[in-house]
């Protein structure tokens, strides 16, 4: 099975507001292993950057401006996330952000149901406890020291980490054979090869050899 992890960096909290998408980043996963494929870009918002969203990503109105606009971006997009399910942390921000984006161009909105929240599965999982993506990073030991500020394909990476922690991908991934192979000594994949029978036809001094001997046998049991 195909997944994407997808993260973005916007101009804020709210796309009905004007903000708008300026970074966006994928790592591709399929059978839940990263296959090294990935899709990232940086957007130009045609507006300016307010002083807290330069703040968590640190991406300048003047760095972004040498970037293309999202209309420009937006087959390349559609096209490596295709149709699979999307993979992504606080799912309800992320995906209306890209469909305000895809709206503003005519085009149809990604459903809601392709994407798997991994904040909701962290909640379900850990009731109570803080479910950020640097809190998951710590609860499962993953290193995030280079993330001083937010960046999409970085937390992209971080995220398909978490998101394998979260589901028990590892452990799956570690089991070495398949539902039909014996696993009983130590996990080993035993293989067993036929080998071809061998000509065991006696000779005729075995046969009165063997003869003699049974009629010195005394009472053997196939005649009682």
């Amino acid at each position: 099975m195909r997944e994407i992890v997808l993260d973005t960096e916007t101009t804020g909290l709210d796309p009905k507001s004007g903000n708008r998408i300026v970074e966006i980043g994928c790592v591709e996963m399929v059978n839940q292993i990263a296959t090294g494929e990935t899709y990232h870009t940086y957007i130009n918002p045609e507006r300016d950057m307010p002083e807290q969203a330069f703040a968590v990503h640190g991406l300048s109105e003047e760095f972004l401006s040498g970037h293309p606009v999202f209309a420009d971006v937006a087959e390349a997009f559609l096209a490596f996330i295709d149709d699979s399910t999307l993979v992504i942390h606080n799912a309800e921000f992320d995906m209306g952000f890209i469909n305000a984006e895809l709206a503003r161009l005519d085009l149809a909105p990604v459903p809601m149901d392709r994407a798997v929240d991994t904040v909701r599965i962290a909640r379900r999982k850990f009731p109570g406890a803080p479910a950020n993506l640097d809190a998951l990073c710590r609860r499962f030991q993953i290193d995030n020291s280079n993330r001083e500020l937010h960046g999409a394909l970085l937390d992209a990476r971080l995220l398909a980490d978490v998101y394998l922690e979260l589901t028990g991908g590892r452990q799956r991934g570690l089991s070495l054979a398949g539902p039909d192979k014996d696993t009983s000594l130590g996990g080993a994949d035993m293989e067993t090869t036929a080998r071809p029978p061998r000509d065991h036809h006696a000779s005729a001094q075995e046969l009165t050899a063997h003869e003699a001997f049974i009629e010195r046998l005394e009472e053997p049991v196939w005649k009682t």
